[in-house]
């Protein structure tokens, strides 16, 4: 099954039209299946005195409120529609997560496949009404969250009219970059299981292996941040892959789909020439005459293995030899 590859341009773009259409331009070389952005009102979304998270003051201007920061990073409805169409140009999908109503109606305007709620918006139940009312398939986002506050989200957006089926689950930890022991992969399948809906991965882990594990672990679904370089300012550059990394992860993704296979244990074709070769046959440890008996001093097992299996070692011994056999050589019966 092939795993939907999101790179999550998000706000990386600050505010630059032409480093936005660069991004995707990066995202559509690296293999990813859908560009995403972010969509919002900052004062619908943020009030004014709402402070800054420890990463965004690092990585910002010290002196400026977090509704400042985020507001110079709105995209336009006009904005939109020139960067779906930079995606068209490029063969790549384009998406974007709505954090507030009025983003959510603009983008449902462009007719996209798929909803995204964010981690920040898992417990605002007029969001999650709203997103799902029309029963296009939601992508989960549950950085924050435990099992609880899942279960009742997936089931606000069940009786606003989205089936479960359609519904992938995110698995996510909000912090940026996350630490490796704050990743709890396992969690994932666990979600799964318990939930019963199809799971996926949103990753804000340094480099490109937990993603690549996670997909091993049967997320159906991977996000990841890129940026063109981590040195640029804004708030998440410093937690995404550059393009050369997202295409490796990419890369890296596809091979394990491959390598998954169908989980049924038999010789592979690249394999099979090599069997004769690795296996081994039973063979005369010392010079054998005709009409002496096998025994475990004149008999071995060597390679090739195109002769009788020493698993019939048993069915051998005691045997007499009907022939003579000279060392190394092959035991015919």
């Amino acid at each position: 099954m092939k795993t939907l590859i999101i790179a999550e341009a998000g706000v990386n773009h600050n505010g630059d039209m032409t480093l936005a259409k660069k991004l995707i331009a990066a995202a559509a070389e690296a293999g990813a299946d859908l560009v995403k952005f972010q969509t919002f009102v900052a004062s619908k979304i943020i009030s004014k005195t709402a402070p800054k998270a420890e990463y965004q003051k690092g990585a910002t201007d010290p002196n400026e409120s977090q509704q400042d920061m985020v507001r110079k990073l709105e995209l336009t409805r006009k904005q939109h529609f020139e960067l779906i169409e930079e995606c068209k140009c490029k063969g790549i999908g384009f998406f974007s997560t709505a954090f507030d109503l009025d983003s959510i109606d603009l983008l449902e305007a462009f007719g996209f496949d798929y909803v995204k709620v964010p981690s920040g918006e898992l417990t605002n139940l007029p969001y999650l009404r709203h997103l799902t009312r029309h029963g296009k398939p939601v992508f989960l986002s549950t950085g924050m969250a435990n099992l609880g506050e899942i279960e009742a989200a997936i089931e606000a957006i069940e009786l606003a009219g989205t089936p479960r089926e359609k519904i992938t689950v995110l698995h996510c930890t909000t912090e940026y970059p996350t630490p490796m022991e704050d990743v709890n992969l396992s969690a994932m399948a666990n979600i799964g299981s318990a939930l019963r809906v199809a799971v996926g991965y949103s990753d804000h882990t340094p480099g490109i292996e937990i993603p690549i594990a996670a997909v091993a672990l049967g997320a159906t679904v991977i996000e990841k941040h890129f940026t063109l370089d981590r040195n640029l300012p804004g708030p998440d550059h410093r937690a995404s892959l550059e393009p050369d990394e997202l295409k490796a992860m990419v890369t890296g993704i596809r091979n394990i789909e491959q390598a998954m296979g169908d989980g049924i244990k038999r010789p592979s074709a690249s394999e099979l020439r090599n069997k004769p070769i690795a296996r081994k046959s039973l063979v005369a440890a010392t010079n054998i005459k005709a009409g002496e008996p096998f025994t475990a001093e004149n008999l071995t097992a060597k390679r090739p293995g195109t002769g009788i299996s020493p698993m019939k070692w048993d069915e051998v011994i005691g045997r007499v030899a009907p022939c003579d056999f000279g060392e190394d050589e092959m035991i015919r019966l």
